[in-house]
């Protein structure tokens, strides 16, 4: 079994993101950019997938500008065998010209599975997985928290309002990965080492039929400051006329 693994590199959760002066963007100065944490749920579930010995190959793929180099060459060290960065000039939001970028260069490769998160941090809009399904015209299966693969026979648990759902398909297919489905390990020394000696293939590409686009960043309105009314008991009445009268929730 050949698995590919689609990665996205997104700012630190810890990063402070401050728009740019062009107003339609971040600011990239002084920010930290690491593997998207859902991502790494999809890159350690193929590299248990291979341990166990059901896969031949990892290949890791992204997207962006050069800097994305670093976030595989991370999954390098984690353990994939090789990985592809599809360069672009231009960050695009647009879900479907990303899915487009993918599919066109995924329909030249061998694979079996395509694992990838379930969503990124940036963004959030779950949306790839679905849109990539569809280009390739193979399942998705979305939201895993579970995965056994015998053969060509895929089981999978995901979740739903509620509760879980199990699903049976075959490869080839997609499964985007969420929280629970495994613990991402950390590269090993000898990893990053490795990983240091392999290069990472890279084909300029560029984004067609985009739909989608930024007009305008702004920060969140200042929220006023809070108001001590009391304490105990005898500032419920208080509070109550406050909720009713100022905040008019009641």
């Amino acid at each position: 079994m050949k698995i590919i693994v689609c990665l996205k590199q997104v700012p630190d959760t810890e990063a402070n993101i401050k728009i740019d002066t062009n107003g339609k963007s971040i600011s990239e100065a002084g920010i930290k950019f690491i593997i998207n944490p859902y991502s790494e749920y999809a890159i350690e579930e193929a590299i248990r997938l291979k341990e166990a010995g059901k896969a031949e190959s990892i290949t890791a793929v992204s997207w962006g500008p050069e800097r994305v180099s670093e976030a595989l060459k991370t999954a390098l060290a984690m353990g994939v065998d090789d990985v592809l960065l599809l360069k672009t000039d231009s960050y695009s939001v647009d879900s479907f010209a990303t899915a487009g970028i993918l599919a066109a260069k995924l329909k030249t490769m061998e694979y079996d599975l395509i694992l990838m998160g379930k969503e990124t941090i940036d963004d959030g809009s779950m949306q790839i997985g679905p849109m990539l399904s569809e280009l390739l015209n193979i399942p998705c299966v979305t939201v895993v928290t579970k995965l056994d693969v015998d053969g060509e026979h895929v089981t999978v648990k995901r979740e739903v309002e509620g509760g879980s759902e199990i699903i049976e398909t075959s490869t080839p297919c997609i499964i985007t990965c969420q929280k629970g489905l495994n613990e991402p390990r950390y590269p090993s020394i000898r990893g990053v080492m490795m990983a240091k000696k392999k290069q990472v293939t890279t084909e300029q590409v560029s984004f067609e039929g985009e739909n989608l686009s930024i007009n305008k960043l702004s920060y969140p309105a200042a929220r006023s400051e809070g108001k001590v009314v009391g304490e105990g008991a005898d500032a419920v009445a208080e509070l109550v006329r406050l909720l009713r009268e100022e905040a008019k929730v009641l």
